[in-house]
């Protein structure tokens, strides 16, 4: 779709790839347009499920120093403070990764090489975290000064303790993809992580894609909503699915002991 970011679609799998390998995906003016253009692609798109991954030596070196120095002298109210993305809820730079943890399909980061300030916090707005073994990871903001600024501050919290968070936030150092997981930043690691992820995606198109997209947005409305408001929601999803044809050809299926045969 761009000379920075192709998006393809197989068995229901759309694959995003970041491709300006030559600058280790740093992310530009450019990328970032192709970025949220690619997110909006998908979430619109018949497919069931979205991996995310970046070609070259590393998934993403963060944003491009050249584009940060740009900033520098202007009205950084003016840049920063406009809702211009997500219905009125981001400005440009958050909705890198806010449209991948608003997309209504499950989406699977796999990352290999560096993983720094832009590019951890898109991986961050997918829902699942693959990793290289010798992958590595940073948020990587206060080297430069700043502070995460792209979605980190809403998706961090929910997967690391304060102190980690904190220390993440106020070195600014490289952490390994071990590390990573332990800390509850990366879900699994792999050898191969994109055909790790493949595997992962290609399991998912056998769920029911209602009930996945259902999940999703259940799992995110109950991030943010009290328990009584989440207890309501969990019933008022499940009395949506519950007798249709989709969850009837789940349980047929099962019985069967065969592959279910979704529409679309």
């Amino acid at each position: 779709m761009s000379d920075r970011v192709s998006v393809t679609y197989d068995n229901h799998i759309a694959h995003v790839r970041l491709t300006r390998a030559d600058k280790m995906n740093a992310v530009d003016q450019a990328m970032i347009d192709a970025i949220i253009a690619a997110g909006l692609e998908v979430a619109e798109s018949k497919a069931r499920v979205c991996v995310i991954s970046g070609e070259g030596k590393g998934f993403c070196a963060g944003i491009d120093v050249g584009g940060l120095g740009a900033m520098i002298g202007k009205d950084s109210n003016a840049l920063l403070m406009p809702r211009t993305h997500g219905d009125g809820t981001t400005n440009q730079w958050q909705e890198v990764a806010m449209v991948w943890a608003r997309c209504p399909i499950p989406v699977i980061a796999a990352v290999h090489g560096v993983c720094f300030g832009a590019g951890m916090q898109l991986a961050l707005g997918a829902d699942i975290r693959i990793a290289a073994r010798d992958a590595r990871f940073a948020v990587m903001e206060m080297k430069w000064g700043i502070v995460p600024d792209m979605g980190g501050m809403v998706l961090l919290p929910r997967l690391v303790r304060s102190d980690v968070l904190r220390k993440l936030t106020y070195m600014a150092e490289p952490i390994s993809a071990e590390k990573a997981e332990v800390w509850g930043l990366v879900t699994d690691l792999a050898d191969d992580p994109v055909a790790a992820a493949m595997e992962l995606a290609e399991a998912l198109t056998l769920k029911s894609p209602s009930a996945l997209r259902a999940a999703k947005a259940l799992i995110c409305y109950a991030e943010t909503h009290g328990a009584d408001e989440v207890l309501l929601e969990e019933s008022r999803v499940q009395a949506e699915l519950i007798g249709t044809a989709e969850q009837m050809e789940v349980v047929a299926a099962q019985i069967q002991k065969r592959a279910p045969v979704f529409e679309g």
